[in-house]
Protein backbone atom coordinates (compact mmCIF):
# COMPACT_ATOMS: atom_id res chain seq x y z
CA UNK A 1 0.00 0.00 0.00
CA UNK A 2 1.12 3.12 -0.91
CA UNK A 3 2.61 5.49 1.67
CA UNK A 4 0.96 9.08 2.50
CA UNK A 5 2.41 12.12 2.44
CA UNK A 6 -0.37 14.69 4.25
CA UNK A 7 0.74 18.44 4.18
CA UNK A 8 -0.70 20.61 7.19
CA UNK A 9 -0.93 24.42 6.09
CA UNK A 10 -1.47 25.41 9.39
CA UNK A 11 -2.30 28.85 9.33
CA UNK A 12 -0.37 29.75 6.46
CA UNK A 13 -0.66 30.67 3.56
CA UNK A 14 -1.59 34.84 3.80
CA UNK A 15 -4.17 34.86 0.34
CA UNK A 16 -5.94 32.51 -1.94
CA UNK A 17 -3.48 33.39 -4.73
CA UNK A 18 -0.62 31.99 -3.02
CA UNK A 19 -3.13 29.08 -1.47
CA UNK A 20 -3.49 28.28 -5.43
CA UNK A 21 0.00 27.73 -6.59
CA UNK A 22 1.06 25.93 -3.26
CA UNK A 23 -1.76 23.88 -3.87
CA UNK A 24 -0.52 22.83 -7.91
CA UNK A 25 3.11 22.31 -6.52
CA UNK A 26 1.57 19.79 -4.28
CA UNK A 27 -1.01 18.22 -6.49
CA UNK A 28 0.52 14.82 -6.62
CA UNK A 29 -0.97 11.34 -6.36
CA UNK A 30 -0.57 10.39 -2.71
CA UNK A 31 -0.56 13.75 -1.12
CA UNK A 32 -3.03 15.04 1.42
CA UNK A 33 -3.58 18.58 1.48
CA UNK A 34 -5.08 19.71 4.69
CA UNK A 35 -6.06 23.49 4.21
CA UNK A 36 -7.55 26.49 6.03
CA UNK A 37 -11.20 25.86 5.46
CA UNK A 38 -11.64 29.70 3.87
CA UNK A 39 -9.44 27.97 0.99
CA UNK A 40 -10.51 24.96 0.32
CA UNK A 41 -13.20 25.18 -2.39
CA UNK A 42 -10.98 27.50 -4.40
CA UNK A 43 -7.92 24.52 -4.49
CA UNK A 44 -10.45 22.54 -5.10
CA UNK A 45 -11.34 24.07 -8.80
CA UNK A 46 -7.70 23.60 -9.02
CA UNK A 47 -6.07 20.64 -7.90
CA UNK A 48 -6.69 16.44 -9.58
CA UNK A 49 -4.18 14.35 -7.78
CA UNK A 50 -4.29 15.44 -4.70
CA UNK A 51 -6.39 14.95 -1.58
CA UNK A 52 -7.80 17.75 0.61
CA UNK A 53 -8.62 17.71 3.70
CA UNK A 54 -9.85 20.36 7.00
CA UNK A 55 -8.07 21.26 10.03
CA UNK A 56 -10.40 21.38 12.25
CA UNK A 57 -14.55 20.29 12.63
CA UNK A 58 -16.80 21.30 15.30
CA UNK A 59 -19.02 18.16 16.51
CA UNK A 60 -21.97 19.04 15.09
CA UNK A 61 -23.96 19.77 11.80
CA UNK A 62 -25.96 22.89 12.35
CA UNK A 63 -27.09 25.36 15.11
CA UNK A 64 -25.60 27.99 17.32
CA UNK A 65 -21.77 27.83 17.15
CA UNK A 66 -20.43 31.06 16.44
CA UNK A 67 -17.75 30.72 14.01
CA UNK A 68 -17.53 27.12 13.53
CA UNK A 69 -17.55 24.60 10.54
CA UNK A 70 -19.41 21.20 10.04
CA UNK A 71 -18.30 18.22 8.93
CA UNK A 72 -21.24 18.03 5.87
CA UNK A 73 -19.49 21.84 5.73
CA UNK A 74 -16.29 20.13 4.82
CA UNK A 75 -17.54 18.03 2.23
CA UNK A 76 -19.72 20.00 0.39
CA UNK A 77 -16.91 21.81 -1.12
CA UNK A 78 -14.74 18.97 -2.04
CA UNK A 79 -13.03 17.86 0.94
CA UNK A 80 -12.81 14.18 2.01
CA UNK A 81 -10.07 14.03 4.77
CA UNK A 82 -9.82 15.76 8.52
CA UNK A 83 -7.17 16.16 10.81
CA UNK A 84 -8.54 15.38 14.42
CA UNK A 85 -6.71 16.06 17.71
CA UNK A 86 -3.93 18.05 17.09
CA UNK A 87 -1.57 18.92 19.60
CA UNK A 88 -1.92 22.72 18.49
CA UNK A 89 -5.59 22.45 18.86
CA UNK A 90 -4.61 20.71 22.58
CA UNK A 91 -2.91 23.19 23.73
CA UNK A 92 -4.17 26.55 22.31
CA UNK A 93 -7.90 25.58 22.21
CA UNK A 94 -8.35 23.39 25.12
CA UNK A 95 -9.78 20.40 23.30
CA UNK A 96 -9.43 17.12 25.44
CA UNK A 97 -9.45 14.10 24.30
CA UNK A 98 -13.58 13.75 25.26
CA UNK A 99 -13.99 17.00 22.45
CA UNK A 100 -11.96 15.02 20.25
CA UNK A 101 -13.82 11.79 20.46
CA UNK A 102 -17.09 13.93 19.61
CA UNK A 103 -15.33 15.32 16.46
CA UNK A 104 -14.09 11.70 15.46
CA UNK A 105 -18.15 10.55 15.52
CA UNK A 106 -19.08 13.52 13.64
CA UNK A 107 -16.55 13.11 10.80
CA UNK A 108 -17.11 9.59 10.47
CA UNK A 109 -21.03 10.07 10.58
CA UNK A 110 -20.19 12.55 7.60
CA UNK A 111 -18.19 9.77 5.86
CA UNK A 112 -14.63 11.54 5.99
CA UNK A 113 -11.57 9.88 6.44
CA UNK A 114 -9.99 10.72 9.63
CA UNK A 115 -6.35 10.98 10.54
CA UNK A 116 -6.44 11.09 14.32
CA UNK A 117 -3.10 13.15 16.28
CA UNK A 118 -1.44 11.70 19.18
CA UNK A 119 1.94 12.60 20.89
CA UNK A 120 3.63 13.31 24.30
CA UNK A 121 5.15 16.43 25.86
CA UNK A 122 8.50 16.37 26.40
CA UNK A 123 7.79 16.26 30.28
CA UNK A 124 6.31 13.21 29.47
CA UNK A 125 9.38 11.55 26.92
CA UNK A 126 12.34 12.80 28.92
CA UNK A 127 11.36 10.20 31.51
CA UNK A 128 11.12 7.33 28.99
CA UNK A 129 9.87 5.50 26.14
CA UNK A 130 7.71 3.31 28.12
CA UNK A 131 6.42 6.42 29.68
CA UNK A 132 5.74 8.20 26.28
CA UNK A 133 3.65 4.55 25.37
CA UNK A 134 1.31 5.46 28.39
CA UNK A 135 0.28 9.02 27.19
CA UNK A 136 -0.03 7.87 23.86
CA UNK A 137 -2.55 4.88 25.11
CA UNK A 138 -4.59 7.21 27.19
CA UNK A 139 -5.18 9.22 24.19
CA UNK A 140 -6.18 6.27 21.97
CA UNK A 141 -8.38 4.89 24.53
CA UNK A 142 -11.12 8.02 24.13
CA UNK A 143 -11.26 6.65 20.15
CA UNK A 144 -14.67 5.29 19.73
CA UNK A 145 -14.75 1.63 18.87
CA UNK A 146 -16.90 2.17 15.73
CA UNK A 147 -14.67 4.91 13.99
CA UNK A 148 -12.50 3.90 11.63
CA UNK A 149 -9.10 6.15 11.14
CA UNK A 150 -5.47 6.89 10.30
CA UNK A 151 -3.02 7.55 13.12
CA UNK A 152 -0.32 10.40 13.11
CA UNK A 153 2.17 10.50 15.79
CA UNK A 154 3.48 13.39 16.75
CA UNK A 155 6.07 13.79 19.54
CA UNK A 156 4.72 16.93 20.89
CA UNK A 157 8.55 18.23 21.30
CA UNK A 158 9.72 17.66 17.49
CA UNK A 159 6.74 19.90 16.29
CA UNK A 160 8.17 23.00 14.88
CA UNK A 161 11.56 22.48 16.91
CA UNK A 162 13.52 21.14 13.96
CA UNK A 163 13.97 18.21 15.98
CA UNK A 164 12.72 15.09 14.54
CA UNK A 165 12.21 12.30 16.72
CA UNK A 166 15.01 9.05 16.08
CA UNK A 167 13.20 6.66 12.95
CA UNK A 168 14.03 3.53 15.23
CA UNK A 169 12.00 4.99 18.20
CA UNK A 170 8.89 6.20 16.07
CA UNK A 171 9.22 3.30 14.39
CA UNK A 172 8.89 1.30 17.79
CA UNK A 173 5.99 3.78 18.75
CA UNK A 174 4.24 3.14 15.38
CA UNK A 175 4.32 -0.57 16.37
CA UNK A 176 3.20 -0.01 19.58
CA UNK A 177 -0.10 2.54 18.04
CA UNK A 178 -1.01 -0.54 15.13
CA UNK A 179 -0.76 -3.29 18.65
CA UNK A 180 -3.62 -1.03 20.03
CA UNK A 181 -5.88 0.30 17.60
CA UNK A 182 -4.74 -1.69 13.93
CA UNK A 183 -4.76 1.84 12.15
CA UNK A 184 -2.05 2.82 9.77
CA UNK A 185 0.60 5.06 11.54
CA UNK A 186 2.43 8.15 9.69
CA UNK A 187 4.91 10.06 11.63
CA UNK A 188 4.94 13.54 12.12
CA UNK A 189 7.61 16.48 13.80
CA UNK A 190 10.08 18.27 11.83
CA UNK A 191 9.81 16.15 8.72
CA UNK A 192 11.84 17.81 6.02
CA UNK A 193 13.57 16.92 2.55
CA UNK A 194 17.19 16.01 4.52
CA UNK A 195 15.50 13.20 6.46
CA UNK A 196 12.07 12.63 5.32
CA UNK A 197 13.56 9.35 3.77
CA UNK A 198 14.41 7.82 7.18
CA UNK A 199 10.74 7.73 8.25
CA UNK A 200 9.52 6.88 4.72
CA UNK A 201 11.81 3.91 4.43
CA UNK A 202 10.84 1.84 7.77
CA UNK A 203 8.48 -0.65 6.50
CA UNK A 204 6.43 0.24 10.40
CA UNK A 205 5.56 3.22 9.05
CA UNK A 206 2.82 4.36 6.50
CA UNK A 207 3.82 7.64 5.43
CA UNK A 208 4.46 10.72 7.18
CA UNK A 209 2.38 14.04 8.79
CA UNK A 210 4.15 17.43 7.37
CA UNK A 211 4.15 20.93 8.97
CA UNK A 212 5.93 23.88 8.32
CA UNK A 213 7.88 22.46 5.86
CA UNK A 214 4.74 22.17 3.90
CA UNK A 215 4.28 25.61 2.72
CA UNK A 216 8.23 26.16 2.04
CA UNK A 217 8.32 25.99 -1.96
CA UNK A 218 11.91 25.07 -1.54
CA UNK A 219 11.66 22.59 0.92
CA UNK A 220 8.73 20.60 -0.16
CA UNK A 221 10.04 20.72 -3.50
CA UNK A 222 13.27 18.98 -1.87
CA UNK A 223 10.47 16.70 -0.14
CA UNK A 224 8.89 15.61 -3.25
CA UNK A 225 12.35 14.96 -5.25
CA UNK A 226 12.91 12.64 -2.42
CA UNK A 227 9.90 10.82 -2.14
CA UNK A 228 10.04 10.08 -6.10
CA UNK A 229 13.94 8.97 -5.39
CA UNK A 230 12.29 6.30 -3.31
CA UNK A 231 9.42 5.39 -5.01
CA UNK A 232 12.11 4.31 -7.96
CA UNK A 233 14.26 2.61 -5.68
CA UNK A 234 11.33 0.67 -4.33
CA UNK A 235 10.19 0.31 -7.90
CA UNK A 236 13.73 -1.49 -8.88
CA UNK A 237 13.54 -3.53 -5.75
CA UNK A 238 10.49 -4.93 -6.75
CA UNK A 239 11.70 -5.66 -10.49
CA UNK A 240 14.83 -7.58 -8.59
CA UNK A 241 12.74 -9.61 -6.53
CA UNK A 242 10.16 -10.54 -9.18
CA UNK A 243 13.09 -11.63 -11.23
CA UNK A 244 14.47 -13.67 -8.31
CA UNK A 245 11.34 -15.33 -7.64
CA UNK A 246 11.09 -16.14 -11.51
Amino acid sequence: MAKIIALNWKLNPATEKEARRLALLSDKKGVVLFAPSIFLGSIAEKTTKAALGAQNIFWEQRGAFTGEISASMVKSVGAEWILVGHSERRKYFGETDEVVAKKLEAAARAGLKIILCVGEPWSIRKKGVEEAKKFVARQLKSVPRNVSLIVAYEPVWAIGTGKSDVPEESAAMTKFIKGITGARVLYGGSVQGENILRFLDRQEIDGVLIGGASVNKTELKKIFNQVQRSHLTSQNRNRELRRFQA
